[in-house]
């Protein structure tokens, strides 16, 4: 990266060239006969991609336990610091503390456990609703004594 770029810029080229590395992985997933029948493979693969870069938070190119917890906790799952190093083994097979976006694609596309299929199905929903909050707006309504429990 060229030394004369600063601030914005400088974050601007980091993100491009992840976005490539990423994209490259794509190529190989929609190339690989193992997926070739998955549905909307293209669309699903430019999806996480976008939702790994938004959770790589050190732009490492890998999602490491703080950013696993910010997509858990946004996700409305949050979970304990064993939860989550259980989660990170499961889907990298137990040799690594972070998880890379090969890892990440292979979880959201294969067999995975109960909490990471809630993950995935909570992040295809959240792409594809279209603004709609499911929590109600605005103050709660106002109750009285009577209706107290």
């Amino acid at each position: 990266m060229p030394s004369n770029l600063q601030g914005g810029k400088a974050f601007g080229l980091l993100k491009a060239q992840q976005r490539d590395k990423l994209e490259e992985v794509n190529k190989e997933f929609m190339e690989d006969q193992k997926y070739r029948d998955e549905e909307d493979l293209a669309e699903k693969l430019d999806s996480f991609k976008n939702k790994y870069a938004e959770f790589d938070l050190n732009d490492q190119g890998e999602i490491d336990m703080m950013g696993l917890k910010r997509m858990m906790e946004k996700l409305g799952v949050p979970k304990t610091h064993l939860e989550m190093k259980k989660m990170i083994s499961e889907v990298t097979g137990g040799c690594s503390d972070t998880i890379n976006y090969r890892d990440f694609v292979k979880m959201m596309l294969g067999k995975r456990s109960a909490v990471l299929k809630l993950v995935s199905v909570v992040m295809m929903f959240e792409d594809k609703a279209n603004g709609s909050s499911c929590k109600p707006e605005g103050p709660p309504p106002k109750r009285d004594i009577t209706s107290l429990p």
